[in-house]
């Protein structure tokens, strides 16, 4: 972990600046600025197209009963994509890029989905909130359900909370 926190960190901005000012070099330092800002506009839409496009294909998987498993690998590439392609700079915005368009995306998903599986499993409760049952319906398990408020009453003279 102290490695990637260290390449992250240190050698990244290192590849970026070194790039940026190779490139300034060659077509100017306004034309390359411009050049980042466009790059992350456009990476903006591409990843909110992507990304809905990705949600709509889980929904429909779920709701066909199915484990979104392509989906949430692509949603977890276009997160990172997205990040990445929001970070100024030339190295980030290349690797954003493959981590967004589809086929690359597809490319990596494997890779993505190994690495999910050797996490290890991912255990789901279900808990009821709020008087609902787990599918929103109302709970009705016979038990007497209490709302109260309570106050501190300065005609008591005391600290004591009362019940309405």
């Amino acid at each position: 972990m102290l490695g990637l926190l260290l390449l992250a960190f240190l050698v990244v901005p290192i590849i970026e600046l070194y790039v940026f000012v190779q490139v300034a070099d060659a077509i100017g330092f306004l034309p390359t600025l411009l050049w980042i800002v466009a790059v992350s506009i456009a990476g903006a839409w591409l990843v909110k197209h992507e990304g809905i496009g990705t949600l709509r294909r889980a929904n429909q998987k779920v709701a066909a009963g199915e484990v979104p498993t392509d989906e949430l690998a692509n949603g977890v590439m276009i997160l990172l994509g997205g990040a990445l392609l929001l970070t100024p700079g030339f190295f980030t915005d290349v690797l954003g890029l493959l981590l967004v368009l589809p086929p690359t995306r597809a490319a990596l998903r494997g890779t993505v989905k190994r690495r999910f599986v050797a996490a290890g499993p991912v255990i789901v409760r279900r808990h009821t909130v709020g008087g609902f049952g787990p599918l929103g319906t109302p709970r009705d398990d016979g038990r007497d359900i209490v709302d109260a408020d309570s106050w501190e009453d300065p005609d008591r003279g005391d600290s004591r909370p009362g019940l309405r």
